[in-house]
């Protein structure tokens, strides 16, 4: 029997502290080497590309594996569609028999968020106060719900290509939180002088030059999720502490994917992966001043952990379809 959820469903259940928890678990058991973690396939289109992750993992809540499949359609704002949806399918690796068939568009927004605001809870600076977001789609928006969990934000400092987006991601964020936002209308003044940078675009060429960063900054480096994306000037990352999500999936599909490739960055300049600082192998921020850069690409388990986290609550309170595939 599997329990069908659609994404209004979801949104009942779903919030940023639940995903911030699950995603925790997520990184431990990465840490751990309590996950069976395959690379993603990646399936390009003419306007935009396919994804298929997916995975095991060993939680204290349970022993899950599954599927999601994604759609990542960039210029679908602009027919008023979401850029990321899909499906998440939960598995019970005992038997095999589906758990959860649910749409993934909210969990990975989530997901994706609650991962930037666990690297800044260990990478940056405590009192952390100005963010600067290049980017203003969806994920730009659970990241800074995240980030406000874990940093006492004051400012948030929006540049999007699309003016209208970066005029409403500030105007929620004042609705929201009730904190200073602006939007600017180039990428320097969203990265200079700024504790923290999230940097969420589909850029193939630098969009943050290494004179725009100074001492003790963090940044959450999200868009490049495919071979050949690129954000950060690759100076950048020859000054930074460099942490992954996903070592095996960073050097392929990350950020540091095209500075590795052309000799630009070593494996050895890579310091170490979130899972290493959460199960505290290895530790995060040591320097106020240093430069923190996280490499995020994305992980089935993160999906998992969450997905689990979520069919539970939905179970709690009776939402949902169940349907017997097999009859």
């Amino acid at each position: 029997m599997s329990l069908l959820l659609t994404g209004s469903e979801i949104m009942q259940v779903l919030d940023m502290d639940l995903a911030l928890a699950a995603v925790t678990e997520a990184f431990r058991a990465h840490g751990e080497g309590r996950v069976n973690l395959p690379p993603k396939v990646h399936l390009p289109v003419a306007r935009g590309s396919f994804k298929a992750m997916y995975g095991e993992i060993f939680l204290p809540a349970g022993h899950i594996c599954g599927l999601k499949w994604n759609a990542n359609f960039p210029g679908n704002p602009r027919q008023g569609l979401l850029t990321i949806m899909g499906k998440l399918l939960l598995n019970d690796p005992a038997t095999g028999l589906e758990l959860a068939d649910m749409d993934s568009s909210s969990i990975t927004s989530y997901r994706t968020g609650a991962a930037g605001g666990l690297a800044v809870q260990y990478l940056a600076r405590t009192e952390a106060a100005r963010l600067g977001v290049v980017g203003a789609g969806e994920q730009a928006r659970t990241q800074v719900a995240a980030i406000l969990k874990v940093r006492p934000i004051r400012e948030v400092t929006i540049y999007s290509r699309t003016a209208a987006r970066a005029q409403a991601l500030k105007d929620e964020i004042l609705a929201l939180y009730g904190i200073a936002a602006r939007v600017v209308e180039d990428v320097a003044p969203a990265v200079r002088g700024q504790d923290i940078v999230v940097t969420v675009t589909p850029s193939t060429s630098p969009l943050v030059r290494r004179e725009w960063v100074g001492p003790g900054t963090h940044i959450n480096a999200f868009g490049a999720d495919s071979p050949g994306k690129q954000e950060l000037a690759p100076a950048i990352l020859a000054a930074a502490k460099i942490v992954v999500d996903d070592w095996r999936q960073c050097k392929d599909i990350g950020e540091i994917n095209v500075p590795l490739a052309r000799g630009e960055l070593t494996p050895a300049q890579i310091y170490g992966s979130l899972g290493e600082m959460v199960t505290g192998q290895k530790p995060g921020r040591t320097d106020p001043e240093e430069i923190t850069v996280f490499d995020a690409t994305g992980l089935a388990i993160q999906d998992l952990a969450l997905g689990l986290e979520v069919l539970r609550r939905a179970q709690g309170r009776g939402l949902g379809e169940v349907k017997d595939f097999l009859q």
